[in-house]
């Protein structure tokens, strides 16, 4: 007879077999950044950048087609373009992942993320679509 704690051990397993499947080929966004690496169904030849440069122009494309919300007391609500640029410039030429979030005016969050690869915290991870 099978021991019940190695079923329910086969099942946790089997669990989270499928979960894992079901995470990198589904629609659920991961909690960390440089878990998109696992996601190769989301990798595009589009957005894979070798320089950073390219990949801080795409950042800086989106926020200006789509600018965050501006607050009715005039005060700034979130950092300005330019320490934004700075900021994703030193931390992706260091190898570290970098998220912009913020409210656009409608009220929906905008966030962009640029992951990098290899990436500093998760050296593992192998690059979906890596430089030719």
């Amino acid at each position: 007879m099978a021991d019940p704690q190695d079923k329910k051990q086969q099942q946790a397993l089997d669990r989270y077999r499928e979960a894992a499947s079901e995470f990198q080929n589904g629609s659920v966004p991961p909690l960390m950044p440089g878990h998109w690496l696992m996601k190769r169904s989301h990798a595009a030849a589009d957005r894979t950048w070798t320089d950073a440069t390219d990949a801080v122009e795409w950042l800086s494309k989106h926020y200006v087609e789509n600018p965050p919300f501006e607050r009715e007391d005039g005060k700034q609500a979130y950092s300005d373009l330019d320490s934004k640029i700075a900021h994703a410039h030193e931390a992706l030429s260091n190898g570290v992942d970098v998220c912009w979030v913020y409210y656009l005016q409608s009220q929906n969050l905008l966030y962009m993320q640029v992951v990098c690869c290899p990436n500093g915290f998760h050296p593992d991870l192998a690059c979906p679509l890596p430089p030719s």
